[in-house]
């Protein structure tokens, strides 16, 4: 059967709305009624008292009256009279037939007239009595379901109404250019892009377009921007909304705005609908804290009919983020809903340096910048971590008083994201100030001593706003994911070289090094817990890590007896690991006390002045050869960039021509990627990849 209105339906909102604002004039109406039939009258009668005639007279020749109207409509005299306290009230009585009552009140004094009879306006009775009150109650209600909806976050009166931000084709302004060190991730998504401008080629064969992808990683690492950056280049509508915006107060409300997310991704279809942090509504449902009537239960329950109803072959993608994928519903998770996962990590060092050119391309820049050398010194650091250091770096230029930035101004910026800022008027005793000299020669000393250990970068005695009273910094040439045994404990000897200065220096202990007890703890119980380095234990796992994107939780899978074993064995490894430090500073003994009088007079120094000094040469000679080779790296590495740049953009321009003509062309070359190049031949197995921030960052924070 056909409708009216030419087949068109109703709008089920639009009833809903007219429904409302109903019931809304009825309550009104009613309460006008009662506010003019009872509460009016009675608040107005309870503030005039209803005396009789012969106290009207007693009190007028009292004295205690000032006022008379005789009122012949209602049949009443209205007097003013002074009560017991003094307090003047209004009172009335009833008419008497009195013909010296006027004689009587002139003689008092007495004001006194009569009201003259008047016939209301009935329209202005209608307008005070009832219009009036109206229009006040439903101003009230607009002022507090607004105070409502601020407080809710949206319009409390439009249930179920999604609050996605949605962009148009060219607003996001975001390409997979603006994407740096996520190669692996950007080539997942790419595939996307070119199904969304040439769907005919993937269904000539038989295949469709994934419904879902799921990016997961660390925060700070571009999962939103990857995000924007895919539909900024398939010139498509963009949806962007955050998994609590869909957990509401009322029950049943998130179910709907995931109902109206997908209505409204259909009706601009072809488009791309990005849910941040879906972690939020996406949960597992294992029964331990979620009831079969929960708000974030029955949301997800509708989130998973969606995304199965919903036709795939209109262009219609779901893009999700979560730094938690281990928490998702599996149903959630199983091809269908989200047929990718695409994991998107921290960068290595060709990550890291793309995506600080990426970030520097709009900051006046010295040519002698060596972006290379602060991507070397930033392992583990995120993307957002490496804008941030380029943006201090841009601030501590301009508080430096220099027009453009400086090779110090970025080691400024890394200085502060890993120490912070320098608390250059902190009082230190003479005493205390060689102590901390020579802990950081302890460690420097011992790490140039040993084999597959870091080179140092830097050493300063300086205290810093992280509670460090100085730090010795170690920087890989080249970007380590697998270390071996004699590597981690070599690491351990370096934790142990600070106190192990101290030892040999001035025969005494001190609590500067309680950071470098820390780490070296922690990395010693994971060779025996989770890498198996050890003879006793072989390649038993005792320890696994829950939330690996978010700092990581350890938790022991071992019984009490063997927890006991373990702590012996790590001790048992910080120990010798002690004794081999206090060996080697030993025999070089003459070394440390050069080495720490230059560190007392410069405060901070470079792995540069340290070697020449260890290896008795000139420091300054030292330096000035170091920057005449970093200058020369400088100019062959933006050689290398140019060339490299000018090749992306010719293979971009193909990628646009065969995305715009619908077809590839004849001699179209392979497809170069944006930004820097993949590193493949970093291994992949995360069986040995250190503990914490021992094998992300190569440095040493003492905190004193």
């Amino acid at each position: 059967m056909g409708t009216k209105d030419g087949g068109k339906k109703p709008n089920p909102n639009d009833l809903n709305s007219f429904k409302g604002f109903f019931y809304y004039m009825i309550i009104i109406l009613v309460m006008t009624v009662l506010l003019n039939g009872l509460v009016f009258p009675s608040a107005l009668k309870s503030q005039v008292k209803e005396v009789g005639y012969n106290e009207f007279l007693a009190m007028v020749d009292n004295n205690q009256v000032t006022q008379v109207e005789k009122d012949d409509t209602n049949g009443e005299y209205v007097f003013i009279a002074k009560d017991s306290n003094g307090k003047e009230q209004v009172y009335k009585t009833g008419l008497w037939d009195d013909p010296d009552l006027t004689d009587r009140l002139y003689s008092k004094g007495v004001t006194f007239d009569k009201v003259i009879p008047r016939k209301e306006s009935a329209i202005m009775n209608i307008f005070v009595n009832w219009i009036l009150p109206f229009v006040i109650m439903i101003g009230l209600g607009q002022i507090l379901s607004r105070s409502m909806a601020k407080r809710m976050g949206g319009n409390a009166m439009t249930f179920g109404k999604s609050n996605a931000k949605i962009y148009a084709e060219s607003e996001t302004g975001v390409t997979f250019a603006d994407v740096a060190g996520e190669e692996e991730a950007k080539d997942a998504l790419k595939e996307i892009v070119d199904f969304l401008h040439d769907p005919k080629k993937y269904a000539d064969i038989g295949a469709t377009l994934p419904k879902g992808a799921l990016l997961v990683g660390p925060p700070g690492t571009g999962k939103t921007l990857l995000a924007k950056a895919v539909a900024g280049e398939a010139h498509v509508p963009f949806f962007s909304i955050s998994g609590s915006e869909f957990v509401e107060m009322f029950v049943g409300m998130g179910a709907a705005k995931v109902r109206d997310l997908f209505k409204q991704a259909n009706e601009k279809a072809p488009c791309i609908v990005f849910i941040d942090e879906i972690d939020t509504i996406g949960k597992k449902r294992d029964g331990s804290g979620m009831g079969g009537n929960d708000e974030r239960e029955q949301t997800l329950n509708q989130l998973l009919s969606e995304m199965d109803g919903f036709d795939g072959s209109k262009g219609v993608i779901i893009l999700a983020a979560t730094n938690r994928p281990e928490s998702l519903d599996k149903a959630l998770l199983r091809p269908g809903r989200f047929d990718r996962r695409i994991p998107v990590e921290l960068p290595d060092l060709n990550g890291r340096y793309a995506i600080l050119k990426v970030h520097s391309k709009d900051v006046k820049m010295r040519n002698d910048v060596d972006l290379k050398k602060i991507a070397r010194s930033t392992p583990g650091a995120s993307g957002a971590e490496l804008a941030n250091i380029i943006n201090e770096a841009a601030l501590c230029a301009v508080r430096n008083g220099r027009s453009q930035v400086a090779s110090e101004d970025l080691e400024q910026a890394v200085d502060i994201i890993i120490a912070g800022y320098q608390r250059k008027n902190m009082l230190i005793s003479e005493e205390e100030k060689k102590n901390i000299a020579y802990h950081e020669i302890g460690h420097a000393i011992v790490a140039a001593s040993q084999t597959h250990t870091a080179p140092v970068e830097k050493i300063t005695i300086i205290p810093h706003t992280n509670g460090a009273l100085g730090y010795t910094m170690q920087v890989d040439e080249q970007e380590k994911v697998n270390y071996t045994r004699d590597e981690l404990f070599n690491k351990i000897v370096t934790f142990t070289g600070g106190r192990a200065a101290e030892e040999v220096a001035f025969n005494h202990m001190t609590a500067g090094a309680s950071n470098d007890i820390e780490q070296a703890t922690r990395l010693a119980r994971a060779m025996v817990t989770r890498f198996g380095m050890t003879e006793e234990f072989d390649m038993m796992g005792m320890e696994t890590i829950r939330n690996a994107y978010l700092g990581g939780d350890a938790s022991l899978t071992c019984s009490e007896a063997t927890l006991a074993k373990i702590d012996a064995k790590v001790v048992e490894i910080i120990k010798e690991a002690h004794q081999k430090a206090l060996s080697i500073l030993r025999e070089r003994r003459e070394d440390m006390d050069r080495l720490a009088a230059y560190l007392l007079e410069k405060e901070t120094i470079t792995g540069v002045e340290f070697m020449a000094i260890l290896n008795n040469e000139n420091p300054e000679e030292a330096v000035r050869k170091a920057a005449i080779e970093a200058e020369a790296r400088n100019a062959e590495q933006r050689r290398k960039d140019e060339e490299k740049e000018a090749r992306e953009a010719a293979a971009y321009a193909v990628k646009q021509a065969h995305w715009t003509l619908g077809g590839a062309p004849e001699h179209a070359g392979p497809t170069v990627r944006d930004g820097a190049a993949e590193n493949t031949d970093a291994p992949k197995d995360g069986a040995a990849t250190g503990e914490g921030e021992e094998t992300e960052r190569e440095k040493q924070t003492d905190q004193k």
